[in-house]
């Protein structure tokens, strides 16, 4: 159960109402089973801060592993939201029948990775959200060449979620995505928050506390849920320092849009 102090958002059309920072795990989590305490405890206080979804691929290496062997431990209800990374129905098939062994059925949300072999993998998605083994399709891309692509599946209305990157310099999104998925009702995750780490630098305490935010972290993060069209966001991190500060931006107030361009001049857009 969401803390206290974090909000939440529909899920677009799906109605479900989830935390707005979820966590990553690209990289943070692709370690061996030695590694396994660490990821327990990141985990574990981002759910302990309020967090419930876990996103993570079979692109992502051993993340997967490590996120199943983690589940029994964790505090609050948490919700892993996975991908179908496969150019055949045979190797999407069986990740999901892993996804099935290692999360535990029904999965809440199935997403096609890349748009790879989307057609294809759509239709069988289809049949097993009929059987109720999954409960909700999505589409994810990270780059603005494959945006036109993600808006014919999105008008196709057999998804109902997209996750893409968006961040004060990765803002492509604005142009067609974000508009598409306001008007088609469809839910959006957002990944690279951060914008794979380039967003990283020490900000003046002055200038943190003019946005209202106990780190520039924060900031970012308020930066993007200042857009009602955005569900959740998913910063990814192996620090369970850094999980508790993410979560804290989830509480409200968001950025207002002087406070938004005062973060965009620090970035130097």
């Amino acid at each position: 159960m969401a803390s206290p102090t974090m909000a939440t958002r529909r899920l677009g059309r799906t109605g479900l109402e989830l935390p707005v920072i979820g966590i990553g795990s690209w990289q943070t989590f692709d370690v061996g089973p030695e590694d396994q305490a660490r990821v327990d405890e990141v985990l574990a206080a981002a759910l302990d801060s309020g967090t419930r979804l876990i996103d993570s691929s079979p692109m992502y290496g051993r993340s997967e592993d490590r996120i199943g062997a983690a589940l029994p431990s964790l505090p609050g209800d948490p919700l892993v939201v996975t991908k179908i990374w496969a150019d055949t129905v045979e190797e999407g098939r069986r990740q999901f029948e892993r996804h099935l062994e290692l999360y535990g059925g029904p999965i809440l949300l199935e997403q096609i990775h890349n748009l790879r072999a989307w057609r294809q993998q759509l239709e069988w998605l289809e049949q097993e959200r009929d059987a109720g083994r999954v409960r909700l399709i999505g589409a994810t891309h990270y780059s603005p060449g494959a945006f036109g692509e993600l808006a014919d599946v999105m008008r196709t209305g057999r998804i109902d979620v997209i996750q893409i990157p968006y961040n004060p310099i990765e803002r492509e999104v604005e142009r067609v995505i974000l508009p598409l998925a306001q008007e088609l009702d469809i839910g959006v995750l957002v990944m690279r928050p951060f914008s794979q780490r380039a967003l990283i630098r020490p900000v003046d305490e002055g200038a943190l506390a003019a946005l209202g935010a106990a780190s520039w972290s924060q900031a970012l993060l308020k930066w993007i849920l200042a857009d009602e069209r955005v569900s959740a966001l998913l910063p990814a991190t192996s620090s369970a320092d850094h999980a508790r500060d993410n979560a804290a931006a989830g509480a409200p107030p968001f950025l207002d849009p002087d406070a938004r361009r005062m973060v965009e001049s620090l970035v130097g857009t």
